[in-house]
């Protein structure tokens, strides 16, 4: 499978995550509804793919059960055995987990700053984020026949 390292920063923090790269394009639709928090982007991103939202929900409620700023030992060991790109979504909480969630896997790195409504495309060897495009609508995994459209409000930046 083909994946990327995404991070989403919201008024509350940073949180990491490895998905598929299929997935730039559900969290870019979700920015064109304006999302002020990682919550509201991925609740606006589950009528397009809601494993995603699984996914990260489920990831980082484990990661708060083993982690604290004051006790990052769990997130640490897990990065330093697992490879990136099986690395498991964590919150941004020591230079370790920064240093590692500014590593792109396999096919890059995109961060959406939903504070500066900026998407960053570190690294993008998939595809480039349009301002304006469609994708198509997943279940279970798989891709359907229907397909959304989205449009970024001229407020949202693209960089590059």
């Amino acid at each position: 499978m083909n994946v990327m390292r995404f991070n989403i920063i919201d008024p509350v923090g940073t949180v990491s995550f490895v998905a598929p790269c299929h997935a730039m394009k559900v969290f870019t639709a979700a920015c064109s509804q304006n999302p002020r928090s990682l919550q509201e982007l991925l609740d606006y991103s589950e009528s397009y793919d809601p494993d995603l939202k699984r996914y990260v929900l489920h990831g980082l409620a484990v990661f708060d059960e083993h982690n604290t700023k004051e006790n990052p030992e769990a997130i640490r060991n897990v990065l330093s055995s697992t490879a990136p790109e099986g690395t498991p979504p964590f919150r941004i909480i020591d230079n370790i987990t920064r240093e590692v969630s500014l590593m792109p896997v396999k096919a890059g790195l995109v961060i959406f700053n939903l504070i500066a409504k900026r998407i960053i495309q570190v690294q993008n060897s998939y595809a480039d984020i349009e301002r304006k495009d469609r994708g198509r609508v997943r279940r279970n995994g798989k891709p359907t026949r229907m397909l959304f459209r989205y449009e970024l409000p001229p407020d949202w930046q693209l960089v590059p």
